[in-house]
């Protein structure tokens, strides 16, 4: 996992595809990692077809991440902002915003809102334990 370059197996900055962040907890198809330095690219495209990952920084979740059929990032719901007065809230697109209505990112439907609660409850279950 990283960068832009799971496909290649590069970045488009030379970074090798999985050196940029790494696992520190797994729950069924759902991949919580964190980034290995600040400098870390967005995760746009991943190898496991339907992967869901949540970036975690310490303790806090800041992102939920799904991908589409060609294992490209389809959308991401950001937990640590607002955006236009909306926390949480959802993004569309490759690169970020490009399938957004046209007042930008939405608040999470209903599937979204399951999915934030059972990836908080997994982890602050397992926030104290590195389960890989």
């Amino acid at each position: 996992m990283g960068g832009r370059g799971s496909s290649s197996g590069m970045s488009v900055k030379g970074r090798k595809y999985g050196s940029q962040y790494h696992t520190v907890l797994t729950d069924g198809n759902i991949k919580f990692v964190e980034k290995n330095d600040r400098t870390s690219e967005s995760l746009m495209e991943t190898m496991t077809k339907g992967r869901v990952y949540v970036v975690v920084g310490g303790h806090d979740i800041l992102q939920i991440i799904y991908f589409d059929s060609e294992n490209r990032r389809k959308k991401t719901i950001d937990l640590t902002h607002r955006h236009k007065n909306e926390n949480p809230h959802v993004h569309h697109g490759y690169e970020h915003n490009e399938n957004d209505g046209p007042k930008g990112a939405t608040s999470p439907d209903t599937f979204e809102k399951r999915m934030i609660e059972h990836v908080r409850r997994v982890w602050y279950n397992n926030k104290h334990q590195t389960i890989v």
